[in-house]
């Protein structure tokens, strides 16, 4: 390619950067890894004093972009998300309760409020120290000074009673 000719490539290089920066990110999934090797591609470019024959001097240009920005994957070790991977990572769903969801929570948590309140203080005290705070059971008994097999029934007695007013209470 004669002088001349390596000025159409940069000259076409300036004219279609965004038609080539669109191919470029379509291409590797990322606009910032398409605008990082087209600046590289650029500079590469200008550094070249003299190309030989070149058909395409889009495709040359896409090209050298191209191997810009593998060179650049290599030599960071980083890995860009293709435009695939960038999507479906978009999709997770959304696990925050809707506004139903929340008041039937929010009910829920009231009801249990006042079936707690209707146990006896040990066996809610029991409770509590097993399911909210996972006391260990040996240190239960230890706290209230009492068997580990007592702590057992007391727990299965409080679970049975808030299982069996659950309903009740909800209404």
């Amino acid at each position: 390619m004669t002088e001349t000719s390596l000025s159409i490539v940069r000259r076409l290089l300036v004219d279609s950067y965004d038609d080539i920066k669109r191919r470029l990110t379509a291409r590797l999934g990322s606009p910032d890894l398409a605008g990082e090797a087209l600046q590289d591609a650029w500079l590469r470019i200008a550094r070249v004093d003299t190309l030989g024959h070149v058909q395409n001097p889009a495709n040359y240009i896409f090209g050298v972009a191209m191997n810009a920005a593998r060179d650049r994957m290599r030599n960071a070790g980083a890995r860009y998300l293709s435009a695939a991977e960038v999507d479906s990572l978009l999709e997770i769903p959304d696990e925050t309760p809707d506004p139903a969801r929340e008041a039937e929570g929010r009910s829920d948590l009231r009801a249990l409020e006042l079936i707690l309140r209707e146990l006896p203080l040990r066996q809610r005290e029991i409770l509590l120290a097993a399911r909210l705070d996972n006391m260990p059971r040996q240190e239960i008994a230890r706290r209230f000074g009492i068997s580990r097999r007592l702590v057992e029934k007391e727990l299965q007695r409080a679970q049975e009673y808030c299982l069996a007013h659950r309903e009740r209470v909800r209404k």
